[in-house]
């Protein structure tokens, strides 16, 4: 897959990097790629269309695609292999999920696809005053003073921390931080904090000393052993696993993340096997990283 370049720039205009992603992904998943897709997401002409899917294969796939005339569209080639996307079907799952979307909002865009329905993480109630100073501080090394109501405490705290990173979990957003308080690298749940953060002065404390989040470890997944073989291999297929591992490379700050996601509790084992399914295989190895 193509890499921004050294000075993290990809070689192409981000509107034509889109463009490009779009023709794999129906490409890949679809089997036929016409100018029509093109002119629909993007607004252009068929002349820009047909040069765009030209340009993509001499540029981007080389020996990616080729024109079928029973089709009267381009297709993958057997020798397919993706440029600028993963490769995924949650790519194209999701690109249908966002084209449903507008044409639920926009009905005269007229698009015919599969029907698809996602359900997403609810929203946090997350103010925009209260980022700002946060990014600021994270970009420019700083501290900042916080109220903060944290799940441990019966009243909102006063804080001072250093941010270096936010953090999706796959249900919320959270900071990165330096805590003062702790004298610790934690993450601080951006719903949680009330009123605007204060900037305050320089912090020594960076991105480089926080130890579990410059730690890589491996989380070993395999499916739940009171399984039968049956049910254990299908498991194994669901989550494409190798030999009845899943492999999961991850910062140590974000293993906990990861099992929650998988809902997989280390500690305590669900009553039945078909509710638990998954299971942390090494469990001994990363204890110490978890919270």
């Amino acid at each position: 897959m193509a890499r921004p370049s050294k000075n993290n720039q990809w070689p192409f205009r981000w509107d034509l990097l889109l463009r490009y992603r779009l023709i794999e992904i129906i490409a890949l998943w679809e089997g036929r790629l016409t100018t029509n897709a093109l002119m629909i997401a993007f607004g252009i002409g068929r002349q820009q269309a047909s040069k765009d899917i030209n340009r993509y294969m001499r540029e981007a796939g080389e020996g990616n695609l080729e024109y079928d005339k029973q089709l009267k569209g381009y297709k993958p080639t057997d020798n397919f292999k993706p440029a600028l996307t993963q490769g995924r079907v949650d790519e194209y799952l999701h690109m249908l999920n966002s084209r449903q979307d507008l044409v639920s909002h926009f009905s005269y865009l007229n698009i015919r696809q599969a029907n698809t329905e996602v359900i997403y993480p609810l929203n946090r109630e997350v103010k925009a005053h209260i980022i700002r100073p946060i990014i600021q501080a994270s970009r420019e090394q700083k501290r900042i003073e916080i109220e903060y109501l944290s799940i441990t405490s019966s009243r909102m705290e006063s804080r001072v921390i250093t941010p270096h990173t936010l953090v999706y979990s796959g249900y919320r957003w959270h900071i990165r931080a330096h805590c003062e308080k702790h004298n610790d690298y934690r993450d601080f749940v951006l719903s949680r904090f009330n009123d605007i953060p204060e900037l305050l002065s320089s912090s020594e404390q960076s991105i480089e000393q926080d130890k579990a989040w410059n730690t890589q470890i491996k989380l070993i997944i395999v499916p739940d052993p009171r399984l039968t073989e049956f049910q254990q291999d299908i498991i194994s297929r669901d989550y494409g696993m190798l030999n009845g591992n899943l492999e999961i490379d991850t910062r140590a700050a974000l293993a906990t993340y990861y099992l929650q996601y998988l809902r997989i509790d280390p500690i305590v084992q669900s009553k039945t096997p078909e509710a638990q399914q998954l299971i942390l295989g090494n469990f001994e190895v990363i204890k110490q990283w978890l919270f």
